[in-house]
């Protein structure tokens, strides 16, 4: 239209200067599309003009006229219009519209001026570009999208520049290094891609040179994501003139830029292929096929010629070109599958991978060097690992760990550094250890178990050279991070499973000291030891003796804790006393301070080295530590027998030094240890003099003790920490210590040397503590000081006369003097020495007291007499005045925070606090023993004395930290019964308070389980329990409300409600019963809290899958024995989920029926457990297999079987319409089963209620529907209830009526099951006597005609499966519910049968370990029969579904209409118009969305595709072809909407051009697909000129057309599939458009009509 008009205008001789001022604008204002269009035209009309060839002097004024015009408009109009753009923020449709058109007036306008002006204003844009991302276009500059589209117009003018060429490339690649991600694809598009247009020949290559060159050294310096992201990105750009086929036959073949040469552009195509990114995976990949398709098309070698480099990474013999098509394309097609989400999709590639890695081996080995690099199996492996799905994870680790290849040394070399570095980061996902499919609870994992034979295969393939660092690398990698338990646990389990080898030194012991610290932050404790006890074993099998010393190994051993891992006693110290043994003298020999080179070379024994090492420790200096003369001591470490807070105290003049660092007596003591076991078991040693010879050193030192005044400080306090740590770590583990007490040599060796020392050590220690401690450290001192005495005590408390004189004089004196103390009144100004004294002589009592309470002290000794005055103490000074208020004299008394001295300034508050709060919890450790043993002193009883105490403890609980109230707990135990009746208030609160607690330690496992124990022990002692809710109302609701919620505490933290139910079970019925009276009244008190054995009997969480599988590892641990001795030394309760049950079933057992409160609890329990599963069954909630509601109704089942022989008879009487009732119920078939197992036990006891059982058969048939089947159940085992029956002959002839009426039910279910029943039933009735079978007339011929009919099924398919497999059944064949009625039958083998999950499967042994179990000759533990127990897993599935297969094909499909049957006149002239013409007709209007479809091939799409485009009102629709408009499948979806939609033709080879030409008409390019930068679609907002390009319906939008795209959109999406069908696709978007753009029109013509 403007070209017409201008072309008139000019033809007409104007006034130039006229025209271009009026067709130009203001510079400050902005001009519309129109006017920049309408200027163009002009311009571009001029060009003839500007052309000719006239040389008059008027002409060449004229000509030269115009031109400065034109120039002008560049320098005054658009430059100008250029920077207004630029400062107008975002990307608005006018900017980009605007832009568009006057950089086409440029264009226009570049070509009519001097040759001079293009390249200047290309000079005045470029700076531009060379912004840095932080700088913002300021005046005169333009942004970064405007001077690259300006640049983009001015290139074919600037192509003859070489200078200024080469000046654009280096500014563009520039940007593409550092401009943001959102701006590197337009760069990319519109500048390389255009001047790489504008170029050709030996310059196009020169060019594509540089830019690779670039590219390659970019990545070479700086192989990040983003560099590989943005490489990858230019490359395909690049793709379509990189990878060309060259001429090789030309002289210049050499300078060919051909990316396949260069390894580091292929090592950025491997970054690529497991790039996180999933757009540069696919421009990976996309270059990879390019590259082999165009090796294939030239068919010559590559590389031509042998490279420098060091590897080639990629290469193309012609003679082997089908196998590498092959290999290639298997490759790409795995790859490319991998991209999706879902197992079952790429589950059926997986057998690709081991075709590509068989011939990358058969390759190497026909040809030596090979093809096929292994690293391209590794960008697989890759892959697989890096899947959001940890299913397709799994798949990846287990294939790599069943990889053969790896058997063949060069590839295992080749794969090291991938097995090391990616290969262990993904086996730190825990998940993929969970059990697979088929696995029992307690198996190994299966990836666990792979990961053995994986590690011992990999190694042993290895060149032995490579072997020792790839193992250390390994280790420092496991060392490098903070890994989960489980998979530290198997890893640690592999590597100790490897053949043993020298191949680990000093760095080795380095790198498995930092995994063991990695093994020290999971709260697992029981796993944690595991992994310990594999390290270790680890370190025997693979350390190189000639490389470390002993003191390197007795280091390493430190950080193994004895109470988890390395315990003596154990199997594990056995075999590291052996390892020592049998490398005695093997190992490097020490250098020590002052050896020459000659002692160097001599071999040094474990007992050389511990004597040395002995003699080392108790070396003092004697200007340090002296007992008189207290020096400074700067080198302070933390110690182990106190909480560590004396660490950040500095030493001060006058001060005691700080106690030496206990880790040295630790490693000292673990060394003797071990020297003695290892020597005991060589013959003719003597234990004894062995030790004595050891330990003569600390022996001398010992017992100068007490009389050496000279002896310095530190060298008693190292020979006391040492002689504890001998005893401490010599003590077997818990659990052997029963058997071990009589047979330990070496301990008993080690007493016997102790006890002739007893006396001065108790002198020191006494002296020490009654009077000499008087000085900040002097409280860690005093505790190791009395760790020392207990242990003393304890191991002489069997010798009479060292037994007799520490409790007449020694005890009594400390007792005493601590008394004495305490009693001292405060100062005013509290001194360091007063409360160091207090803190110390509170310390003492404590211990004295516990001792005592262990029974270690005799109680008729001079110490309890001295204790009582201590008793007297605490509730002294108790006024009348007082003895209302809820205070005692001495209770809670605190440690006053010193304020003189120079170190006060240096006492934090909470450090200081930590000391006060042992002060407090010592005193409650000695009321809670005082309390029990004496009660409250008759001088201080009152009335209120009692209450005030146990105010006191309230007080107590708020004042002290959680992890020290388990003494105040113990002291309410006592105290709580008996006030309860009198001050139930504040009971009450005691109780809320102490739990409140309790739960807040439930995340420090240290603490917390010691506090549960005395919490349920002090909050359900038995005198409370006995308590009826007339008696206590609000305390009885408020343990009701704890129980509740223990048990919800129970569903996150295993093991707790398992405490309160052995407590309540031990409490009710203990297992030595005392006095009958005493034992009935404790045991009234269970109906109380009959929900307590409810909630037991049908207990079990259902745990999350994380929490299920740290459940299933820690099984499989207790499982391994003594393999694994972190079983053995780690001290735990019983956590076992299933351990409530068994609890409670054993107590059940232990019910006596006879016993009138035993036989009113079971009815209690009974209907409550009948009560839960009707209230499941008549939920509305639908409950599944195995889930929560199933488990429930199958454990109330199996608890009803095992109480039913302890039923009255007329308590199940009252039952039995319930049991009906819950057969009539939908149930899960493990449920089934148990009820119709009951009701066939109750008619087996209670034949009398056979009546009740036939009515069932006579309700409503639409209410029984296929329930009927439980009651068919019952009767196909007729044959054990008939026995007992009176009339047999009168109820068989009753059983056959009954199952005739069922056999010619609808219900294919119903007909099978009274087959099977009628069958069964018919055997029984033949057995009885042939007469009465005769005289059933007519009846006993339908039965057989029944029968045969039913054995005649083979010729009617899935029909006589069912039938040949419901008599297989279980239930049905192998089962007898007589015979195997057994506690293994109901908990462990019908559950296994029944199909549920395995952890609700109860081994027999689980009851065999409870001490409480009571089983009887009709109820044995074990089923005496084999049969059930051999049989399989699995229930007969009924596969009779024609029914529901039965729909009508059409019911649902929509009568579609089309436009061309809508009976419209004269419509062959309408058809003439083109289709805009054609819709403007019918008053449609079209939009200006385009559509491009060029990549879609599948006709049926494209048809939909046209539909949904004619109907919402698209520009255009552009296709591949025009000739899919006449395939049928195309009409069949388009229904003639091609008719009234213009359709244009645009090949694919051709999109890249189409694309740039419509960039530069304005159109905003929007593709479907999911990016790092994708957009939502219910964000984004579409321009008016919108270009949607769809990609392929496989593979997407290519790789070389992704940059072309200005917006990435992806669809929200909620489900698991990742794609939708590409028309699907395309009308959501094309919706979007429709919807917005026809608001905003709405929104318009609204505002207009206002």
């Amino acid at each position: 239209m403007f070209s017409v008009l201008i072309n008139a205008v000019l033809s007409s001789s104007p006034d130039y200067d006229r025209l271009f001022e009026s067709l130009s604008w203001p510079s400050e204002s902005w001009p519309g599309t129109e006017r920049l269009e309408a200027l163009t035209a002009f311009v571009e009309g001029l060009g003839p003009l500007l052309a000719d060839s006239d040389t008059t002097p008027s002409a060449c004024a004229k000509r030269r006229r115009i031109q400065d015009k034109i120039e002008s408009v560049i320098w005054t109009q658009c430059l100008p219009l250029f920077s207004r753009i630029s400062a107008e923020a975002g990307e608005g449709v006018r900017c980009r519209d605007s832009t568009a058109a006057a950089c086409r007036l440029v264009s226009v306008c570049v070509p009519l001026c001097d040759d001079a002006v293009p390249g200047r204003v290309a000079l005045s844009v470029l700076p531009s570009l060379q912004l840095s991302e932080e700088e913002l276009a300021g005046p005169g500059r333009l942004s970064v999208e405007v001077a690259s589209e300006v640049m983009a117009a001015l290139m074919p003018s600037l192509s003859a520049d070489e200078q200024l060429t080469l000046t654009t490339l280096s500014a563009a690649l520039s940007c593409i290094k550092t401009l943001p991600d959102a701006l590197v694809s337009k760069i990319t598009v519109r500048l390389l891609l255009t001047l790489l247009n504008c170029c050709s020949g030996a310059r196009l290559k020169s060019i594509l040179k540089m830019i690779l060159d670039d590219l390659c050294s970019w990545h070479c310096t700086d192989s990040t994501p983003v560099v590989t992201e943005r490489a990858l990105l230019c490359l395909t750009a690049m793709s379509d003139h990189l990878l060309i086929p060259n001429d090789h036959s030309s002289s210049s073949s050499s300078c060919e830029p051909d990316p396949r040469l260069s390894l580091q552009f292929w090592r950025m195509v491997q970054d690529g292929l497991t790039h996180r990114d999933s757009v540069s995976r696919k421009r990976a990949l996309y270059l990879l096929k390019r590259c082999v398709a165009l090796s294939e098309d030239e068919q010559l070698d590559c590389p031509l010629c042998p490279s420098g480099e060091d590897e080639t990474l990629f290469k193309w013999d012609p003679n082997r070109s089908k196998l590498l098509r092959e290999f290639w394309e298997d490759y790409a097609l795995v790859m490319e599958t991998l991209e999706e989400n879902q197992v079952h999709v790429v589950r059926p590639v997986l057998n690709r991978i081991d075709t590509l890695i068989q011939t990358t081996v058969n390759d190497s080995q026909a040809s030596g060097q090979g093809l096929f690099h292994p690293s391209w199996l590794l960008c697989v492996y890759q892959r697989m690992f890096h899947s959001e799905n940890k299913s397709l994870m799994r798949e990846g680790v287990c294939h790599l760990l069943e990889l053969q290849v790896l058997q063949q040394p060069a590839f295992a070399l080749a794969f090291s550094q991938f097995i090391v570095g990616p290969f262990m980061d993904v086996l730190s996902e825990t998940s993929l250890f969970q059990r697979s499919a088929g696995q029992s609870v307690g198996d190994c994992p299966e990836l666990g178990a792979k990961l053995q034979v994986f590690m011992t295969t990999f190694f042993s393939s290895l060149p032995s050279e490579h072997r020792g660092c790839v193992l250390l690398q390994l280790i420092q990698q496991l060392g490098s991070k903070h890994w989960c338990a489980v998979p530290l646990l198997f890893l640690s389990q592999a590597l100790s499973k490897l053949p043993p080898s020298p191949q680990l030194g000093i760095e080795g012991l380095t790198a498995l000291r930092e995994v063991l610290r990695c093994t020290m932050i999971t709260h697992q404790v029981l796993l944690r030891g595991a992994a310990q006890c594999f390290l270790l074993n680890s370190a025997l099998c693979l350390t190189d003796m000639s490389a470390v010393t002993l003191d390197d190994v007795f280091s390493f051993l430190m950080h193994f804790r004895a109470d988890e891992s390395l315990c003596r006693g154990t199997q594990i110290w056995n075999q590291l006393c052996s390892w020592l043994s049998d490398n005695e003298g093997s190992f490097k020999p020490r250098i020590m301070d002052g050896d020459s080179t000659g002692a160097a070379t001599k071999k040094e024994t474990v007992r050389g080295y511990v004597q040395g090492e002995i003699h080392a420790y108790l070396r003092v200096p004697a200007s340090t530590g002296k007992s008189e003369v207290r020096q400074v001591n700067n080198s302070i470490c933390r110690h182990d027998y106190s909480s560590g807070f004396y660490s950040q105290f500095s030493h001060f003049p006058g001060q005691t030094e700080r106690l030496p660092d206990s880790k040295e007596a630790d490693k000292l003591a673990r060394a003797v240890l071990l020297c003695v076991d290892m020597e005991k078991s060589q013959p003719g040693e003597d234990i004894t003099n062995t030790l004595e010879s050891l330990l003569s050193p600390l022996l001398d030192t010992l017992s100068r003790v007490s009389t050496n005044i000279y002896l310095p400080l530190r060298k008693s306090d190292k020979s006391l920490q040492l002689v504890l740590r001998l005893f401490q770590l010599g003590e077997p583990p818990s659990c052997q210590q029963a058997g071990a007490e009589q047979g330990d040599s070496v301990m008993v060796a080690m007493e016997k040397l102790i006890l002739k020392l007893v006396d001065p050590i108790q002198e020191f220690i006494l002296r020490k503590l009654c009077g000499d401690l008087q000085e900040l450290f002097d409280v860690e001192r005093s505790e190791l000081y009395l760790s020392v005495l207990r242990q003393l005590v304890v191991m002489y408390s069997s010798t009479p006369q060292h037994h007799s004189k520490i409790q007449q004089s020694n005890f009594p004196k400390l007792v005493k003097h601590s008394l004495k103390v305490l009693q001292e009144p405060s100062q005013q100004v509290p001194s360091v020495a007063n409360q160091v004294a207090r803190a110390v002589a509170m310390a003492s009592l404590a211990t004295v007291c516990g001792l005592v309470e262990q029974d270690v002290i005799d109680i008729r000794s001079e110490t309890i007499s001295a204790l009582k005055a201590l008793n007297d103490f605490f509730y002294s000074s108790l006024s009348p005045s007082s003895q209302s208020q809820s205070s005692l004299g001495n209770f809670n008394k605190r440690l006053l925070k010193p304020q003189t001295g120079d170190w006060s300034s240096e006492l934090g508050v909470q450090d200081w606090g930590r000391i006060a709060a042992n002060f407090m919890r010592d005193q409650w450790l000695c009321l809670s023993f005082l309390i029990k043993a004496f009660g409250i002193p008759e001088v201080s009883r009152a009335p209120d004395t009692l209450k005030a105490a146990l105010s006191c403890s309230v007080e107590a609980l708020a004042l002290l930290p959680s992890d020290l109230v388990l003494p105040v707990l113990t002291f309410m135990e006592t105290v709580l019964p008996q006030l309860l009746l009198e001050e139930e208030a504040l009971c009450v609160e005691a109780v809320t308070l102490s739990w409140e607690l309790v739960q807040g330690l439930s995340t420090n496992a240290h603490d917390f389980w010691p506090a549960l124990k005395g919490f349920i022990s002090m909050a359900f002692h038995p005198k409370l329990l006995e308590l009826t809710h007339t008696k206590a109302r609000k305390f009885m609701a408020t343990l009701k409300q704890t129980a509740a919620e223990l048990t919800e505490l129970s569903q996150s933290k295993s093991g707790v409600f398992g405490v309160l139910l052995q407590h309540c079970c031990q409490t009710w019925l203990p297992t030595d019963r005392g006095c009958a009276a005493q034992a009935d009244a404790v045991f009234s008190s269970v109906s109380s809290h009959i929900d307590i054995l409810a909630d037991a009997c049908i207990y079990g969480p259902v745990f999350r899958r994380d929490q299920r599988l740290i459940q299933d590892v820690q099984t499989y641990v207790e499982q391994l024995g003594e393999e694994c001795v972190g079983e053995v030394a780690v001290t735990s309760d019983n956590r076992d989920d299933q351990f409530p049950r068994t609890c409670v079933l054993g107590f059940l057992s232990r019910l006596d029926s006879s016993n009138l409160q035993h036989e009113r609890v079971i009815e209690e329990l009974v209907i409550s457990l009948l009560k839960k599963d009707n209230d499941i069954s008549k939920s509305k909630v639908r409950y599944y297999s195995n889930s929560l509601q199933h488990r429930i109704k199958n454990r109330v089942w199996q608890t009803l079987l095992l109480l039913l022989p302890k039923l009255r008879e007329e308590f199940v009487s009252t039952l039995l319409n319930r049991v009906y009732e819950a057969g009539f119920c939908s149930n899960q078939a493990s449920v089934k089963y148990l009820i119709e197992w009951t009701m066939i036990l109750i008619l087996i006891r209670y034949p009398q209620h056979m009546d009740s059982f036939w009515a069932c058969f006579n309700m409503d048939h639409e209410k029984t529907k296929t329930s009927v089947c439980t009651f068919l159940s019952v009767l196909v085992h007729f044959n054990v209830i008939i026995p007992n029956l009176k009339d047999k002959m009168v109820q068989l002839r009753k059983a056959l009526d009954i199952i005739l009426q069922w056999c010619f039910n609808h219900n294919f279910s119903v007909r099978l099951y009274a087959l099977l029943a009628l069958k069964r039933v018919w055997s029984l009735a033949e057995v009885q006597a042939e007469e009465w079978v005769d005289g059933l007339g007519g009846l006993s011929t339908v039965i057989k005609a029944c029968l045969n009919q039913a054995e005649a099924m083979q010729s009617t398919g899935n029909a006589n499966k069912n039938w040949i497999r419901i008599q297989e059944h279980f239930f049905f064949g192998a089962f007898h519910p007589i015979r195997d009625y057994s506690v293994e039958t109901i908990f462990y083998t019908f559950p296994s049968l029944s199909e549920l999950a395995d952890d609700e499967w109860i081994p027999p042994w689980k009851f065999e370990k409870l001490s409480c179990f009571s089983e009887s000759p009709s109820f044995p533990l074990k089923n005496p029969a084999p049969d059930l127990s051999q049989l399989q897993p699995g229930d007969w599935i009924q596969q009779d579904r024609s029914e529901q297969d039965k729909e009508e094909r059409w019911a649902e499909v929509q009568k579609k209409i089309t436009p061309w049957r809508l009976g419209i006149q004269e419509q062959e002239p309408e058809l003439q118009l083109v289709p805009p013409q054609r819709a403007a007709r019918l008053g449609k209007l079209h939009g200006t969305l385009l559509v491009v479809a060029s990549l879609i091939d599948k006709p049926t799409n494209l048809g939909g595709l046209c539909r949904t485009c004619e109907i919402f009102g698209a520009s255009a629709l552009v296709l591949d072809s025009l000739r899919h408009v006449s395939d049928k499948h195309f009409q069949s979806l388009s229904v003639s909407s091609e008719l009234w939609l213009p359709l244009l033709e645009v090949k694919p080879v051709e999109l890249t051009d189409f694309l740039q030409l419509k960039k530069s008409e304005g159109y905003c390019i929007v593709g479907v697909e999911q990016t790092a930068n994708s957009q939502s679609l219910q964000d984004y907002q579409f321009p008016e000129k919108t270009l949607l390009l769809l990609g392929n319906e496989r593979e997407g939008i290519p790789a070389n057309l992704l940059q072309m795209l200005d917006v990435c959109v992806e669809i929200p999406q909620q489900g698991v599939i990742r794609s939708l069908n590409v028309h699907v696709s395309a009308a959501l978007l094309i919706w979007e458009y429709t919807r917005q753009h026809l608001t905003s029109g709405s929104a318009e013509v609204n505002s207009k009509l206002s």
